[in-house]
């Protein structure tokens, strides 16, 4: 049995005709750089995320940033985060001068726990930037009141939550703003890097569309100190195709995330992913805790030695990096974050994982628990 993490050649193959024919107007066109294929590929995202203005860039990671500096962050703020995350969450706040300050996660979802934001709280503190993880919406009703309450921004990072919903509304609505990421293994994902910010905000719109074109309305008229962080039009059209199918790749990812947890059930030592009540959640990733005497190197190496691959999303909470250092943050700040870093495990999970597949490989993490009970007897 073979079993990628994620399988992009199986995504491609049913539309393969849809795409080419998209490549081949975008070349035929001549446009490579922004342009009407970006220009519709924005409109069809604010509209597919109840926004009113999206603005196409270079990367997941570009969003973040500009998105914080066009909601005004500078050298000097605070912004305070979530430690159990991918590095470019802190990085572009860090990026922006600013300081990122980390709050602890609630253990059922990942996701920052609201309840940890408020103690976190400084006079430099000027937005929150919570992090849907997973596939799984933060609790954002007790983020967005705390902001009101001290006049903070949100910024949410959607890179792995395009779709999910919080009670009923699109993740990326609820915020001053929204960031994507069309990184390849995302469920809506470009053939390359590439993201985007969302927001009802037309002052936040404006600032980010000049600070994604050298800081300029016009061309060689530049306004403020800008970036080169363009979606290109290929991109755009390849993700054009995509988004008419998203839906559908969400309805069979949840599918098969429910078989997923239908047979994990049955295994005391593993927990499957929690899905909180006021959650749509799309699984991004099918994230697995494993009890504390299980080792989870030892289950990674045996499921390899199999043809599964798997992933750890992730291994060390940012306030132990060593670029972080400064921070002065110590092992046991945060122990929810850093007891997750120790036992969760990603699992395959794409739309056309077939459910044998699943059903293999739960057999499989059957056959390890049991043999590592025998062992420990």
């Amino acid at each position: 049995m073979k079993i990628p993490l994620v399988d992009l050649k199986a995504q491609y193959k049913p539309i393969e005709d849809e795409i080419n024919e998209a490549i081949q107007e975008v070349i035929q066109s001549g446009q490579f750089i922004l342009g009407s294929e970006v220009e519709a590929f924005e409109s069809e995202v604010a509209a597919y995320c109840g926004i009113k203005y999206a603005i196409g860039v270079a990367s997941g990671t570009d969003a973040l940033q500009l998105a914080l500096l066009a909601c005004g962050i500078k050298p000097g703020d605070e912004v305070i985060t979530t430690p159990f995350t991918f590095i470019a969450t802190a990085e572009t706040i860090a990026k922006c001068g600013a300081t990122p300050v980390f709050a602890d996660i609630d253990p059922k979802t990942y996701n920052v726990d609201p309840a940890e934001l408020e103690s976190k709280i400084s006079p430099k503190t000027k937005a929150i930037l919570p992090v849907h993880l997973y596939g799984q919406p933060v609790d954002m009703s007790p983020v967005l009141e705390l902001a009101r309450k001290y006049n903070l921004r949100v910024i949410e990072d959607c890179a792995q939550t395009l779709g999910a919903e919080y009670r009923g509304k699109k993740v990326s609505s609820l915020g001053d703003a929204g960031c994507l990421s069309f990184f390849p293994s995302k469920v809506l994902g470009a053939y390359g890097d590439g993201g985007m910010i969302v927001t009802n905000n037309s002052d936040i719109a404006e600032r980010a569309k000049m600070l994604r074109n050298h800081g300029c309305k016009e061309k060689y008229y530049h306004l403020i100190p800008g970036f080169n962080s363009r979606l290109d039009s290929l991109q755009a059209a390849i993700l054009r195709v995509k988004l008419r199918h998203l839906n559908e790749w969400i309805e069979l990812r949840r599918q098969k995330a429910s078989v997923y947890c239908q047979l994990l059930e049955q295994i005391d030592e593993i927990e499957p992913p929690y899905v909180a009540p006021y959650s749509y959640h799309i699984f991004n990733y099918y994230t697995i805790r494993l009890a504390a005497r299980l080792n989870r190197d030892k289950l990674r190496e045996f499921l390899s030695s199999q043809g599964i691959a798997t992933a750890i999303y992730y291994p060390l909470s940012l306030h132990l990096q060593e670029v972080y250092k400064s921070l002065n943050y110590k092992p046991g700040d945060f122990p929810q974050s850093e007891r997750a870093q120790g036992e969760v495990l990603s699992l395959p999970m794409y739309p056309e994982l077939e459910d044998q597949q699943i059903e293999g490989l739960v057999g499989l993490i059957k056959v390890f628990c049991q043999q590592q009970a025998g062992t420990q007897r």
